[in-house]
């Protein structure tokens, strides 16, 4: 349905589009009367005093000439490369610097006063006023290498001067005083010749030292340093808004950076390790001069440099703010004065800051949270993983605190406000996410103030409405407001309101879990407690899981997903607590199968059932594995108990029938039968009992049609696999009674199919089952010396040889024929080998020459049968 906006906005837009096509065709013009401008002839020469470069005009020599926009420069004649004369006059500055040094480090000795003097003031005044001669002749290039070199021997002349004039001064204040004059010196001189780069940046990079000298100088204290690099960055700062050309600008802004990062980092050092709140009166000060000095700067930056500065500033007032009552308090809980200063920076929203100021602010003190809720992690990590060490000794007693239980060594008493940390960050995130429109109407204002002041902007883009007068302060309207609502602006990419709320949501329902976690840790409560309380956290976050509202718009499916992640990382936590104690094993473990069964049942969609019903079903099996431990059994003797929750998640499997939550509770169901395998290992008889318990429980779980292609194989191999174990345990080493268990069903297996396929090929059907069986018979038999198994071996090879032949088998009759054939030369071998003996050495190379004869006279017709042999073999099954 499309959106009819009311005549006077659409009045309002249209006037907006016909501006910016008027600005559009006068950029255009002007971009014509350029291109015009330099396709004409050069003129002749141009006026007398007239100089079109000065301007920013095109040289046509016509003071009526176009103006040249930002960056148009017009084509010019050919001249020589520049390259070559920028390496000349680069050389020959670097040539003259060097010439200046040697001659201030080496002869400057050798004259006298007055020579020194007369030098100094010859050559620098000749380096000062070369460039201004350079810049009437056009020679820009010139002038800023001779500029370069008059700046290096200004430095020289201050080191002379302190070398003769005045060795005895302290060195740091003649530097300071040096650094002071120069950048005087330079920064006039810059004005004077404003086309010279160099000399502007070079007094910004000068003027950086005087106050910072000076402090060092006098011997002042940490926070006088202090205080003269944040002076210091605050003219840095002023010069980057006001400065004269972009290299001005940006020397300015990386000086100020650094300055003003070293006047925070003396604060804030000083404002932490202060005595008490009065010590920490002065860096507070400090800081809050330097907070009020990047808002300053914040308020006409661009835009990122505004956000910024926002940061920088609110880190700051939380440092100073923050830093007066955390003088007073215990280790710790100072954390919470720098946490109750950053909430309190949230206030700025109702300010007149402007936006992105503002927005640099509010990260900030997320900054300053997310700080704290790190500092918080050790221990909340301490009390989930802590209770692992209890598996080896698990039922050893109760312990006697939650502390003894976790066997942590971590400080504790350092991390006494972790919990509140987390608590109150914990009812802040869930007061928005319970009361999100009115979160929104309170950031209504930040919202405003980063929309531009007025002008046009595009559908979604902030317009300039007040706050509070009604209007939407986004051109397209409430829904194209990001964090305001979920529509235009979650198409656009722009995360939308229900995924904010969600979030907010979801972490307050994670930390305030860990707050209440941490703080048992904390407060060290009874072993009973502990385990109670987790267990208690526990179906609370099921009963959020299970019992959430509805809906997507509100976030409240996050709320529950998270809800039923941490659910089952809390029940592994208990559990594990609980081990210390018998008693609190079976009451944690049996509690948590209940309440997982329970929410189950109660529960809506597909995946939370199943995620409750899969950690009911380990709950059970970890009971069934108590049960064994009590009644004192081994471990592989307390395996057939374990498949107790086996054989029920296969009859609940039945009777859920094509319910989505069966096939994760029957995986489940297996797992639990994996662990009862791995316990029968050590006993051979145990193992096979649990192996074939297995199979009759897959047998079971095969008599489903949806089952059967799995459950089917499954059963057989678990059978087959006890079977193999239980004659191992007897020691029974002849291999058929391994390979006929195998051999039997398979070749029943095939013999059905066949049956209801007659096409099917016989190795398919039966020569796996053979193959089984034939094999290792064979192999065994070669090297049995009794006759019993090479004559039961060759009369069932030709009986399956018959076979093959009788019904057009191809599998039976060449595998039979091949073991019969291969089983009859075992047999004959001893006697072929006495006859070869006794037969003349010269009759084997006669009778094989004759067979030679013989197949050669009869070649065709020996072709002949082996074509119709190979026929006959391949119209075979």
């Amino acid at each position: 349905m499309e959106h009819v906006l009311p005549p006077a906005e659409e009045l309002a837009r249209l006037d907006r589009e016909l501006a910016e096509l008027d600005a559009r065709r006068a950029q255009l013009l002007t971009r014509r009367a350029w291109l015009l401008a330099a396709l004409r002839p050069p003129a002749p020469s141009a006026a007398p005093g007239w100089n079109p470069s000065a301007w920013g005009a095109p040289g046509t020599g016509r003071p009526d000439a176009p103006a040249r926009p930002w960056g148009l420069v017009p084509p010019k004649s050919p001249s020589a490369p520049r390259g070559a004369q920028n390496v000349l006059l680069t050389l020959g500055g670097l040539l003259l610097t060097i010439a200046a040094i040697a001659f201030t480090l080496v002869s400057w000795g050798s004259m006298g006063i007055g020579g020194r003097s007369a030098v100094l003031a010859l050559v620098t005044a000749g380096a000062l006023a070369a460039p201004a001669v350079l810049l009437k002749r056009g020679l820009t290039a010139t002038a800023e290498a001779l500029t370069a070199l008059a700046l290096v021997l200004t430095l020289l002349d201050a080191y002379a001067v302190h070398a003769v004039a005045a060795p005895d001064t302290d060195g740091l204040g003649f530097t300071a005083v040096a650094a002071a004059v120069l950048a005087a010196l330079w920064t006039g001189y810059g004005l004077a010749l404003g086309r010279l780069h160099l000399p502007l940046p070079a007094a910004v990079v000068l003027g950086q030292w005087p106050l910072l000298f000076g402090a060092w100088a006098a011997g002042a204290p940490a926070s006088v340093v202090g205080w003269a690099l944040l002076a210091t960055a605050v003219l840095d700062g002023a010069i980057a808004l006001w400065g004269r050309g972009t290299g001005t600008r940006v020397t300015a802004c990386v000086g100020g950076s650094v300055m003003g990062a070293s006047a925070l980092l003396v604060g804030l050092t000083q404002s932490v390790t202060a005595s008490g709140p009065l010590g920490a009166l002065a860096p507070g000060a400090l800081l809050l001069t330097a907070a009020a000095a990047a808002l300053a700067g914040a308020w006409r930056a661009p835009r990122g440099v505004a956000r910024v500065g926002g940061v920088v500033a609110g880190l700051a007032v939380v440092a100073a703010v923050g830093g007066v009552p955390a003088a007073a308090l215990p280790e710790g809980w100072r954390v919470l004065a720098y946490i109750s200063a950053a909430l309190a920076l949230t206030a700025v929203v109702r300010t007149g800051l402007p936006g992105n100021a503002a927005l640099g602010v509010l990260v900030a003190s997320a900054a300053v949270v997310a700080g704290a809720l790190v500092g918080a992690l050790p221990g909340l990590a301490a009390v989930l993983l802590g209770p692992v060490t209890l598996l080896p000794d698990a039922w050893a007693g109760p312990e006697e605190g939650f502390r003894a239980a976790l066997g942590s060594t971590l400080p504790w008493r350092e991390l006494r406000a972790a919990p509140v940390v987390l608590a109150v960050t914990a009812a802040l995130l869930g007061s928005a996410y319970r009361w999100w429109p009115s979160w929104v109407r309170i950031a209504e204002p930040l919202i405003a103030r980063e929309a531009p002041g007025s002008g046009a902007t595009a559908a979604g883009t902030p317009a300039a409405a007040a706050p509070g007068t009604g209007a939407p302060w986004y051109a397209g309207g409430p829904a194209e407001a990001p964090w305001y609502t979920g529509g235009a602006s979650a198409a656009r990419g722009r995360p939308s309101a229900a995924a904010l709320r969600g979030a907010a949501g979801a972490a307050a329902t994670v930390l305030g879990w860990g707050a209440l976690l941490l703080a048992g840790a904390v407060l060290d409560v009874p072993y009973a407690v502990a385990v109670g309380g987790e267990t208690v956290l526990v179906a609370g976050l099921l009963a959020l899981a299970v019992h959430g509202t509805d809906g997507g718009r509100d976030g409240s499916a996050a709320v529950r997903g998270t809800a039923l992640v941490v659910a089952p990382a809390g029940a592994v936590s208990a559990g594990l607590l609980s081990l210390a104690s018998e008693r609190a094993s079976y009451a944690v473990f049996g509690a948590l199968a209940a309440l997982f069964a329970g929410a189950a049942v109660r529960a809506r969609g597909g995946v939370p059932r199943a995620v409750f019903a899969v950690a009911a079903t380990a709950g059970c099996t970890v009971l069934t594995g108590f049960a064994g431990r009590s009644l004192g059994l081994a471990p592989h003797e307390a395996a057939p108990l374990v498949l107790l929750v086996p054989a029920l998640t296969v009859l609940l499997g039945a009777g859920l029938r094509r319910d989505p939550v069966a096939p994760p509770v029957e995986l489940t169901g297996a797992l639990g039968a994996l662990v009862a395998v791995g316990l029968a290992v050590p006993d051979a008889p145990f193992l096979a009992l649990v192996l074939a318990l297995c199979g009759v429980l897959a047998a079971g779980a095969a008599v489903r049609p949806e089952r059967r292609p799995v459950a089917g194989h499954l059963a057989a191999a678990l059978f087959v696999l006890a079977t193999w174990v239980r004659l191992g345990a007897s020691e029974v080493s002849f291999p058929e009674a391994y390979t006929l268990p195998v051999t039997v069903p398979a070749l029943v297996v095939g013999f059905l199919r066949r049956r209801k396929d007659p096409e099917a090929s016989s190795w398919t059907a039966y020569g796996p089952g053979l193959a089984v069986t034939l094999l290792p018979s064979l192999a065994v038999a070669w090297t049995d010396p009794d006759w019993r198994r090479p004559l039961l071996l060759g009369v069932a090879a030709l009986v399956i040889t018959l076979l093959g032949a009788r019904h057009r088998l191809q599998a039976l009759l060449l595998l039979g024929g091949a073991v019969l054939a291969l089983d009859g030369l075992h047999e004959l071998a001893p006697y072929v080998v006495q006859v070869a003996g006794a037969l003349p050495r010269w009759l084997p190379p006669a009778l094989a020459g004759l067979l030679l004869l013989v197949v050669g006279a009869t070649y065709e017709q020996r072709l002949r049968d082996a074509r119709r042999l190979k026929d006959a073999l391949g119209r075979m099954r």
